[in-house]
């Protein structure tokens, strides 16, 4: 019996952004003709270097470019990780959150609402 540990399957994973969960598409190439040829799409995948500020750590992760873009929209890794869904985030990228948020927890703003 062969035993395969999950971070090995985690390893194993390709074409996949950790942060966003883009996946590579089917499409098919359309020649002039309209002949069409089965093709993948696949995401701009790059290998990035993210710093916790709380967690005081590095990581490397393989993320598309979409993925770099909304970290910088939200100025920290570490804010992007307090408001990203878990359902587009790495099992690895999972538990980061979860030990990110025990550290700091997530602060809601509470809105006022107008009484008349």
């Amino acid at each position: 019996m062969i035993y395969i540990s999950p971070y090995i399957v985690d390893v194993i994973m390709a074409k996949k952004c950790e942060l966003t969960g883009k996946n590579p598409m089917k499409g098919h190439n359309v020649s002039h003709a309209n002949n069409k040829t089965k093709r993948r799409f696949l995401p701009n995948l790059k290998k990035v270097r993210f710093t916790s500020e709380l967690l005081k750590r590095s990581l490397k992760l393989t993320v598309s470019n979409a993925g770099v873009r909304s970290v910088d929209k939200k100025g920290s890794f570490d804010e992007f990780l307090k408001t990203v869904k878990n359902k587009n985030l790495s099992p690895r990228l999972k538990k980061l959150k979860k030990s990110l948020l025990i550290k700091s927890p997530f602060k809601k703003k509470i809105v006022q609402s107008k009484t008349a």
